[in-house]
């Protein structure tokens, strides 16, 4: 018997995941981006990670042509910009902290909220279902020594364990 999409939802929403704002530019470089928490380290070497977009993200055309995108993901006090991204809202950048990415074709490095961000540069893509799977090469990476916040079955909650950075991460 087939699985549901709702209960599909359920299955992933049953373990608690960090959360993601993916950013990238549009074609005029008006800055661009949606809530993810379908990500997922590829490689080490050479340094992959993969992010799915939903094929109905308003996002999703500027992701393709850019080609580019940075990985945003929220710590603690992020929650309010998840739920910003997560929304299909016209000013999503409206008030926030970002700067461009020299890395990454000025896509948007959140600022504030922030635990770490990986600038990358799309190498490949896959057609998956409702979605693309889009994989990146990490071009600059910032770690921040912060607490991450994870979603778990709708709600928001902050790490329980203070882990930190040994040595400012390579």
């Amino acid at each position: 018997m087939p699985v549901s999409a709702g209960r599909f939802r359920a299955v992933f929403g049953s373990f608690p995941t960090a959360v993601s704002i993916v950013t990238t530019v549009g074609p005029g470089g008006e800055p661009q981006g949606f809530t993810c928490n379908a990500v997922s380290a590829v490689s080490a070497d050479p340094p992959l990670l993969l992010v799915c977009a939903d094929k109905r993200s308003r996002t999703l055309a500027a992701l393709l042509a850019s080609g580019v995108f940075v990985l945003n993901v929220l710590a603690d006090g992020g929650q309010e910009t998840a739920l910003r991204f997560a929304g299909k809202g016209e000013r999503k950048f409206a008030g926030l902290r970002w700067r461009p990415s020299a890395a990454a074709g000025g896509a948007p490095v959140l600022l504030d909220g922030v635990l770490t961000a990986a600038e990358c540069l799309v190498v490949d893509r896959l057609e998956a279902g409702d979605h693309w799977v889009l994989i990146g090469s990490v071009e600059a990476a910032d770690v921040l020594d912060r607490v991450p916040v994870l979603h778990h079955r709708g709600v928001f909650a902050p790490w329980g364990v203070r882990a930190r950075v040994a040595g400012g991460a390579p």
